[in-house]
């Protein structure tokens, strides 16, 4: 029987994927994107999730988008990382994650999805950790390189969903505290939810 992995708050971080200023006008459903991204912050915030940031080259290649509002995570931004590797799993996350031997899960979002995405995916899974990929929390410049991106992270192990399933997934009782707040984070971002879903879900039928 194949094991079943769940994502549990205490044992999870999220990880945010070069989504820089000089991206803008290349991404496929950059706008979109942002969004899905955005909502994922706001749940992090609701159920104490810490969040590590990357960034390529940000030299040339600018810093992450002010339209994601990373200060108003707090202390739950745990860093935002200067690298040059494509894979996000450079020294500098390794030491953060050595100094959590409770996160099992790492959760995704972010571009390009047939590069940076996908090599952080393998390295991550590679490293025992539970990789969960959000397909509508990824992109890239070519939106026909994404399916395939996407099923090599399946193939390998990873874990792909939604932004709203990985929400309820990691809030999981509707009796807990703070549902209030998810419930309205939920609600909050109904609209740009379906907007995401339809412009970055339409061209992923591979999986």
């Amino acid at each position: 029987m194949p094991t079943v992995t769940k994502l549990v708050p205490e044992e999870t971080v999220f990880f945010l994927c070069d989504v820089q200023t000089r991206f803008k006008n290349a991404i496929f459903g950059f706008d979109e994107l942002v969004l899905a991204i955005s909502k994922m912050l706001k749940i992090a915030k609701v159920l104490d999730i810490p969040v590590i940031v990357t960034e390529q080259n940000p030299k040339a290649l600018g810093n992450t988008i002010p339209d994601i509002d990373l200060p108003s995570l707090g202390p739950l931004l745990l860093a935002t990382i200067e690298k040059g590797l494509f894979s996000m799993v450079t020294p500098e996350v390794k030491a953060l994650l050595h100094e959590r031997p409770q996160i099992k899960s790492v959760v995704l979002f972010g571009i390009e999805s047939h590069v940076c995405v996908l090599q952080s995916a393998l390295d991550f899974i590679e490293a025992g950790y539970n990789v969960h990929v959000i397909a509508d929390g990824v992109s890239s410049c070519n939106k026909e390189e994404i399916p395939f991106a996407l099923a090599r992270i399946q193939q390998s192990g990873g874990y792909i969903t939604t932004s709203e399933s990985a929400a309820f997934q990691l809030q999981r009782d509707a009796g807990a505290p703070g549902f209030k707040s998810f419930s309205n984070v939920i609600k909050e971002e109904k609209d740009n939810t379906v907007r995401t879903l339809q412009k970055l879900l339409q061209y992923r039928a591979v999986l």
